[in-house]
């Protein structure tokens, strides 16, 4: 049945929309957008007063399987990327076992068809088993069905593999996806190094960890001229190493993660091992260059990184408690709480980062734009209604937020991916 979203302000940055329309969507597609759409028979959505915006797209989530289904499977994590108004995400390859051969590929892909809520799309290992030794075969991936490739978790130490992975994934138009760690500085920190880390007496991650690989994915990329996308930014001298790049049009991406633009290293004080995550919280000057590079266009995403890890082992001691934290369902209201709220960026501005131009790094040409003809993918919100963080209340399998009891603002109302309804708040 056909799907008609009435009187809601229409935001999409690709066509530089920003204006009250009507949305008709039947078979999958936008077919009409126009100012006023009458039409008898069709199931329809009051929009009025709301937001109704591409869906976003998440570069960047962890969904577990295969190997830890304790952790999150991809019915949890579809309900949580539903939840946060997410309808694709790309689930990284390191999973037990990773995501390196045809059959992985399939499988995953199989399965959330079965599920069929929002799209999930994959990402294949850069090595065979993450070990930064053989390439993958990048072309078994692509006709697998993968979009991207990265070693997430793990750098590829060897200049020389890498080399060759961002020449190899050219010809199957893969995007590389590179985890900045120096794991011969990182080894065994758990927390930024400054003095929180003295204090505290917690095993240290120096700032250079990140910049040393940033630099060279940076002249990788100017040499073999070739895009390459670093993840997780979360330093200001990343930042500038970056924006040096681009302005010599070297074909360098980025994103960052809420977490970056909204905790410090001062929030691991409490020892809470949901404020544990890889790269660390940093400093506040960081946080305030993180901002500034998302209104200056400088990272071109934001992404959640959305990692989930079951009570029990994040109740172990910090040192011992793996990284990472949830994200998709408060990504969102996040990014309008901090970002928006505070005058970094527009709404608009703010959905680009999450929508369409992650849309196009994946080389996904109907999604992230409200086009008719282009895959009906829709979040309907309200950027106004403030919701607070319950941990009974989170539809992800595990439960690691640090923002369990913030006041956010920006409350996902309907969550449309294909044309079909997936949530509904």
């Amino acid at each position: 049945m056909a799907l008609l979203i009435k009187g809601g302000r229409l935001i999409c940055p690709k066509n530089k929309i920003d204006g009250i329309f009507d949305i008709l969507i039947e078979k999958q597609k936008i077919i009409s957008i126009q100012k006023e759409i009458k039409t008898e028979g069709v199931r329809s959505i009051d929009a009025r007063g709301k937001i109704v915006s591409p869906g976003l797209v998440d570069i960047h989530t962890h969904l577990r399987i295969p190997g830890r289904e304790d952790e999150e499977t991809l019915y949890t994590g579809s309900l949580a990327a539903g939840k946060g108004g997410f309808t694709t995400v790309l689930c990284m390859p390191n999973t037990s076992p990773p995501i390196d051969n045809r059959m992985t590929v399939s499988g995953i892909l199989d399965e959330a068809r079965k599920i069929d809520l929002v799209n999930i799309l994959v990402c294949g290992t850069i090595t065979k088993r993450r070990e930064g030794k053989e390439i993958s075969d990048f072309g078994e991936l692509k006709e697998a069905g993968c979009v991207a490739v990265s070693d997430d978790g793990e750098p590829v130490k060897d200049s020389s593999v890498m080399r060759r992975a961002i020449e190899y994934a050219k010809m199957p138009s893969l995007l590389v996806i590179s985890h900045c760690e120096d794991k011969d500085l990182s080894s065994y920190g758990c927390i930024h190094e400054d003095k929180i880390s003295t204090i505290l007496g917690l095993r240290p991650i120096p700032e250079i960890a990140e910049t040393i690989f940033v630099a060279r994915e940076i002249e990788l990329s100017r040499y073999l001229n070739s895009h390459i996308h670093l993840s997780h930014i979360s330093l200001a001298r990343s930042i500038e190493l970056i924006r040096r790049a681009k302005e010599e049009k070297i074909s360098i991406s980025c994103d960052t993660c809420p977490h970056y633009f909204t905790l410090t290293n001062e929030s691991t004080k409490t020892y809470d091992t949901n404020t544990k995550v890889n790269p660390p919280l940093r400093t506040e000057k960081d946080k305030e260059a993180i901002k500034r590079a998302l209104k200056e266009g400088i990272i071109d995403c934001i992404s959640t990184d959305h990692a989930p890890h079951t009570q029990a082992e994040k109740e172990l001691e910090f040192e011992k408690a793996p990284f990472g934290v949830i994200g998709l369902e408060t990504a969102l209201s996040l990014g309008i709480t901090e970002l928006v709220e505070k005058g970094i960026l527009g709404l608009s501005q703010l959905i680009e980062k999450m929508s369409l131009n992650p849309a196009r790094l994946l080389g996904l040409k109907n999604k992230g734009s409200l086009s008719e003809g282009s895959d009906a993918d829709i979040v309907i919100f309200d950027p106004n209604k403030e919701w607070i963080v319950k941990k009974e209340e989170i539809l992800s399998k595990s439960k690691n937020s640090p923002f369990i009891g913030w006041k956010l603002r920006g409350v996902v109302e309907h969550t449309i991916c294909r044309g079909k309804i997936v949530y509904k708040g």
